[in-house]
C-alpha cells in the first residue's frame, strides 16, 4: 500500500469489543471506530485500520465494549430537581397532591435551564446521548441542549388548563409552532408537539396538534394507557378506549409516539397495528407509581416500534437508561412467561436503532455504521461486578449499570473523556442544584 492510499482522519478509538447494532445480534472484538467530522468513517478490524487509516487521536480502550450512544425517548428533564420529594404515592396522589402544586409554585424559566441542565449530566455520564423531553418551557431546554452539544427531541406541553407556561391550548399551540419554526433545522434539536395525555387535552386541542404535526412534520408524543383508571374514567365519560379515540382524531400516525401502554386489549392492538406509531416503555417509572405493565413482547410480535424512556427523576428516581433496560428486560420476561422475551440484544436495539426509528432518524443514529453520525459511547467492562466476559451485550443488560460508562461522543465531540463530562461545568451546577433544593423545602 502506498502513502497516497491511506486515509487521514480525526480519531481512532480502539475497542475489545463492539456492538454496532446493526447487523443485529452481532459482538465484534478488537474493532476501530473512525471518526472524520460528525461523522463515522468507517468501522473495521484493527488490523485493517493500521493499513488504511492515520488519524490525529488514538484512544484505546482495551476492556472496553464501544456501542451507539443510548436515546431515551421520554422524560421531564427539569423534574430532576424534584427527585425523591414525593414518594410512594399512587400516579393521581402524586400528582394531584404534590407534583402539580410543586410546579405551580416553583417552575420558571430558570428552574427548567438548571433541572435540564441537572438531567443532561446525569444522562450523559451514564451512556445516553439523545434525550426526549416533555415539559413547560421547552425553549429553555431547546437551548440547554443545543448549548451542550446533546440531542434532544424538545416536547412542547399541550393541556386544556392554564399553567406557569401559557394560558390554554390556543397560546400553547402558538409559542409551539414559534418552537417548531426556531428549531426545525437544527443539528441537536428537533421539535415536537406534547399533549399531555388523554383525560387533560380535549378534542379540539388534538385536533389542532394533529394538524399542526402534519404541516410540519414535528412528531407528537403523549401519555397514552398509562393506568387502568385512565382507561375506566375514558369509557365512563365517552364510551370509548383513549387508544380508540385518538384514532378517530387522528393521533395514532407513524409520527407519533405513546409513553407507558401498560393497559391494552386486543382491540388497541389492532388499532395500533393498523395506524402504526412507536411504544415507548418506562418500565421503573411504571412500577413505581403501580401504574401497570406494558406487555413488549406482544407489541414487538405485532411488528410495532418499542423504545425505552425514563420518565422523569421525579417519578423513577434516576435516568441511567442502563438501569432501565435490566428491569425493561426482566419484566418483558415476567409478564410474557417466557425466559427468552426481550433478550439483552433486542433490549439494545429497543435503546439504540428503535429510539432512532421513532425520532424519524434511523439513516443517521442508532448504530455504527459508516456514514452516519459519530454519537457512540464505551463502557468500561474491567470492574469486578461485570467480570468475568463471556458475553458483552448480556452484561451490559444484566450487569451493568450507567456509572461503568467512561467515554461518549456526540457529533464526533467528546462529551465525556474517562468518566468526567467536558461540556458542563459540574461544581457550578451543583451549586446552582442546592440552591434550587434550599428554595423548595424553605
Amino acid at each position: 500500500m502506498t502513502a497516497n492510499t491511506i486515509i487521514a482522519a480525526d480519531t481512532r478509538i480502539n475497542a475489545r469489543w463492539l456492538i454496532p447494532i446493526e447487523p443485529f445480534g452481532v459482538v465484534l472484538e478488537h474493532q476501530a471506530v473512525i471518526l472524520q467530522g460528525s461523522r463515522i468513517a468507517a468501522v473495521l478490524p484493527q488490523a485493517d485500520a493500521d493499513q488504511k487509516f492515520r488519524t490525529r487521536e488514538t484512544i484505546d480502550l482495551p476492556n472496553h465494549v464501544v456501542l451507539p450512544g443510548l436515546i431515551n425517548l421520554h422524560g421531564h428533564t427539569a423534574m430532576s430537581l424534584f427527585r425523591g420529594m414525593a414518594d410512594d404515592l399512587p400516579l393521581m396522589t402524586w400528582l394531584n397532591e404534590h407534583i402539580w402544586p410543586a410546579e405551580g409554585q416553583f417552575v420558571c424559566e430558570q428552574f427548567v435551564l438548571d433541572g435540564s441542565r441537572l438531567a443532561m449530566a446525569e444522562m450523559l455520564r451514564t451512556g445516553t446521548t439523545t434525550f426526549s423531553d416533555m415539559y413547560f418551557f421547552p425553549e429553555a431546554t431547546a437551548q440547554a441542549a443545543h448549548d451542550t452539544g446533546m440531542r434532544a427531541q424538545v416536547c412542547f406541553p399541550l393541556m386544556d388548563m392554564p399553567t406557569m407556561w401559557g394560558s390554554g391550548p390556543d397560546e400553547y399551540l402558538a409559542k409551539g409552532a414559534d418552537l417548531i419554526a426556531q428549531w426545525r433545522e437544527d443539528e441537536f434539536v428537533m421539535p415536537a408537539i406534547g399533549p399531555h395525555a388523554p383525560y387533560t387535552v380535549s378534542d379540539q386541542p388534538l385536533t389542532a396538534a394533529v394538524e399542526l404535526s402534519q404541516q410540519t412534520g414535528a412528531a407528537i408524543q403523549m401519555h397514552l394507557h398509562e393506568t387502568a383508571f385512565e382507561v375506566d374514567e375514558a369509557l365512563k365519560l365517552t364510551g370509548k378506549r383513549p387508544v380508540a379515540r385518538m384514532a378517530e382524531l387522528g393521533v395514532l400516525s407513524q409520527n407519533s409516539q405513546y409513553v407507558h401502554m401498560t393497559q391494552l386489549n386486543e382491540a388497541d392492538l389492532e388499532l395500533l397495528a393498523n395506524t402504526g406509531g412507536h411504544i415507548v416503555h418506562c418500565p421503573e417509572s411504571n412500577l413505581k407509581l403501580a401504574s401497570g405493565m406494558c406487555p413488549v413482547q406482544t407489541l414487538i410480535n405485532q411488528g410495532l416500534n418499542v423504545t425505552i424512556g425514563t420518565d422523569g427523576a421525579a417519578s423513577n428516581n434516576d435516568l441511567d437508561l442502563f438501569g432501565e433496560l435490566k428491569t425493561a428486560a426482566m419484566l418483558a420476561k415476567a409478564v410474557a412467561d417466557d425466559a427468552t422475551a426481550l433478550s439483552a440484544h433486542k433490549a439494545l436495539e429497543m435503546a439504540t436503532l428503535n429510539g432512532a426509528r421513532a425520532l424519524g432518524r434511523d439513516q443517521e443514529l442508532g448504530s455504527l455504521v459508516a456514514g452516519k453520525l459519530a454519537d457512540l459511547i464505551a463502557v468500561d467492562l474491567s470492574d469486578p461486578f461485570i467480570q468475568p466476559v463471556y458475553d458483552p451485550a448480556s452484561h451490559l443488560v444484566y450487569s451493568n449499570h450507567g456509572r461503568a460508562v467512561s467515554h461518549s461522543w456526540i457529533h464526533g465531540v467528546p462529551q465525556l473523556q474517562d468518566g468526567r463530562l467536558t461540556r458542563i461545568d459540574v461544581p457550578d451546577l451543583m451549586l446552582r442544584v442546592r440552591d434550587w433544593q434550599k428554595h423548595i423545602l424553605s
